[in-house]
C-alpha cells in the first residue's frame, strides 16, 4: 500500500510539473497584416470660385465717315488690363461645366491724324470690358482645358480735336466673346489659369458731340483682343 501511494505521487509531480513547463512556454507571436496603401482622392472642379486677373488688351477700330461711307482709317490702340471674376463648375466624369461673369479696367488707348479730315487727330481709349459665358473643360484630374463664349459689354470714349475745337463721345456697347485657356489646382482651394479671349462689337454708328461744327457721325467697328493670367479662390464641393 505505502509503495503505491509512493508511485502515485510520484506521477502525480511528473504530471503537475509537465503543465507547470507547458504554461510557461512563450505565446506564439502575432501575425501583423500591413494595411492596404490610401488611394489618393482625385481632385473635383465642382464648386464655386472668385479670383482676379491681370494681362494685356489689343484693340482695333476702323472709321468711316456715315455721311459719305468713305474709310476714315484704323485706330490700333493697346495697353494693359485687370479685373476680376467670379463663377461655378460642375464637373461630370472628366467634363466640367459652368458659368462666369467678369469685369476688367482697361488702359489700352491711341492717338493719330484722322485721314479725311487731316485737321483732326482722332483718339480713343478703352475703359472697362465685361462680359457673361459658359463654359466646358475637359479635365485630367488637376488640370484642365477649356473653353467659353458668351456676351460681352464695353465702355470707351473717342475724341476728335483740333487745335481750338473737339468733340467727343463715351459709349457703351455690347458684343460677343469667344476664348480658352488651361487651369491647374495647385491646392483645393487655389487654381491658377492663363487665357486669350477674343471680343467682337460689329459695327455701329456713333455721334460725337462738342465744339466741332457740324457734328461728326463716324461707323464704327470694333474688334478687341485679351490675354491675361491670374488666380481663383476655390470653395464648395472640394472633393
Amino acid at each position: 500500500m505505502k509503495k503505491m501511494l509512493l508511485a502515485g505521487t510520484a506521477l502525480l509531480m511528473v504530471v503537475s510539473g509537465s503543465a507547470m513547463a507547458a504554461d510557461l512556454k512563450p505565446a506564439p507571436a502575432p501575425v501583423y497584416t500591413k494595411a492596404p496603401p490610401m488611394m489618393p482622392v482625385p481632385f473635383s472642379w465642382t464648386g464655386c470660385y472668385i479670383g482676379g486677373n491681370g494681362g494685356g488688351m489689343w484693340v482695333q477700330k476702323t472709321l468711316t465717315v456715315t455721311a459719305i461711307g468713305t474709310a476714315d482709317g484704323t485706330l490700333d490702340a493697346s495697353g494693359g488690363t485687370a479685373g476680376g471674376q467670379i463663377g461655378c463648375n460642375y464637373q461630370v466624369s472628366a467634363w466640367v461645366f459652368g458659368v462666369q461673369g467678369d469685369y476688367n479696367w482697361a488702359s489700352a488707348s491711341v492717338s493719330s491724324l484722322d485721314l479725311v479730315r487731316t485737321t483732326l487727330t482722332d483718339s480713343i481709349k478703352v475703359d472697362s470690358v465685361a462680359s457673361v459665358t459658359g463654359r466646358i473643360g475637359f479635365a485630367w484630374d488637376r488640370f484642365m482645358l477649356y473653353f467659353k463664349g458668351g456676351w460681352a459689354w464695353e465702355k470707351d470714349e473717342y475724341t476728335a480735336s483740333t487745335v481750338f475745337t473737339t468733340a467727343t463721345l463715351s459709349d457703351t456697347r455690347g458684343g460677343w466673346t469667344i476664348g480658352g485657356g488651361g487651369e491647374y489646382a495647385f491646392l483645393d482651394w487655389l487654381t491658377g489659369f492663363v487665357e486669350y479671349d477674343f471680343y467682337d462689337f460689329g459695327t455701329r454708328s456713333e455721334a460725337l458731340v462738342g465744339t466741332l461744327a457740324p457734328v461728326l457721325s463716324l461707323d464704327v467697328r470694333e474688334t478687341k483682343s485679351v490675354a491675361k493670367a491670374g488666380l481663383n479662390f476655390k470653395f464648395g464641393g472640394w472633393h
